[in-house]
């Protein structure tokens, strides 16, 4: 077999300076991204507990009085419209 001498695995070598050099800016990079994955996970939380505050009554109301058979609730379509339009805005506001 002949020795190719060309074939080098794509690999360099580099200096102390040049390999400390780019961990720091591979750790700033992590950093960087650790606070926007930080500052995500805390809108996403207040979106879900702002969610968890608008349906909490629905359900605290329809759960009172579980003895009666029915529920009264005039204009309940609109007021069901509404709700839905004041979730989809928050959601998508």
């Amino acid at each position: 077999m002949k020795l190719n001498e060309n074939d080098d695995f794509g690999f360099s070598l580099v200096s102390e300076d040049e390999l400390k050099a780019h961990e720091d800016l591979l750790r700033r990079k992590i950093e960087e991204q650790t606070e926007v994955v930080q500052k995500t996970e805390a809108e996403l939380k207040d979106k879900l507990d702002g969610l968890r505050d608008m349906i909490m009554p629905l359900l605290i109301n329809l759960s009172k009085d579980p003895d009666k058979s029915y529920i009264f609730w005039p204009d309940r379509v609109k007021k069901i419209e509404k709700f839905i339009k004041k979730v989809n805005t928050y959601v998508d506001g």
